[in-house]
């Protein structure tokens, strides 16, 4: 969670502040970490040979950068910009982004129930994120399926409230993956056999698979869900139940993700 007091881990990434710039590095606070200060030496700013440090970071400037040491003795922290991807770095900007958010709609928590936010945090906060693995996935669960994050945590006074403002102000996340099923039977009772099959996909998940004709032998699967990796799962599921229960039949067929 944001503004953690503790030193970070080697290989972490962080998100801080640029605040100072020497020839020879640049001076960050980490954002995450109660702005405790780090350092980014000119080496590990970029690629390459840097003539000019500003000419790559600035003052003021938002960066994301890999823990590369930690001494705790001396409270160091040291940082590099050039060992991560850009992948990487918009993930942890996006992550960042949305516990900004979750502490926001924190507050919101506490106001009904009459605390401070570092109050929220310990008494119900922390333990969601430990739970959870973030406050934000935390609010997001509780959009999602407001039934099973109130049977996982009770009926606590803060639970409703969470749910409220989780109701509120997220909206479900929304996935929706495809790919074509080729399915074919060259015997007498071959177009039932295809029927069985694609219907076999679709009773694997009801709510979320759905079949779609493209033009025979094509048939376009698609998955809604709310999570990406969730609705890979059960594309892959329904798309091997339709290609077992035509092999069986003695037919044929493949899947393709579009």
């Amino acid at each position: 969670m944001a503004n953690r007091g503790e030193l970070p881990e080697e290989g972490e990434l962080v998100v801080g502040t640029v605040t100072s710039i020497r020839n020879f590095g640049a001076f960050v606070t980490l954002d995450e970490y109660a702005s405790r200060e780090a350092f980014i030496h000119l080496s590990e700013v970029a690629t390459g040979w840097v003539k000019y440090i500003r000419d790559h970071i600035r003052e003021g400037q938002k960066i994301v950068a890999r823990v590369l040491r930690v001494d705790p003795a001396k409270n160091q922290v040291d940082l590099s910009l050039k060992r991560i991807n850009d992948h990487q770095r918009r993930e942890k900007v996006q992550a960042w982004k949305n516990e900004q958010r979750a502490l926001k709609l924190l507050a919101l928590v506490a106001q009904p129930l009459k605390l401070e936010v570092d109050a929220a945090q310990s008494e119900f906060a922390d333990a969601l994120v430990e739970k959870h693995g973030s406050l934000f996935d935390a609010f997001e669960a509780a959009s999602e399926d407001s039934k099973k994050f109130q049977k996982e945590h009770g009926k606590a006074p803060w639970v409703a409230a969470f749910l409220k403002v989780a109701q509120e102000n997220l909206v479900p996340p929304h996935v929706e993956i495809t790919g074509t099923l080729e399915v074919s039977d060259a015997s007498a009772d071959g177009l039932e056999h295809v029927r069985a099959a694609l219907l076999e996909a679709e009773a694997v998940a009801p709510e979320s698979v759905t079949v779609q004709y493209v033009g025979a032998p094509r048939y376009r699967v698609t998955v809604t869900g709310v999570q990406y990796k969730q609705a890979e799962e059960i594309l892959k599921h329904a798309t091997e139940a339709a290609l077992a229960k035509i092999k069986v039949a003695g037919g044929q067929g493949t899947f393709a993700r579009a």
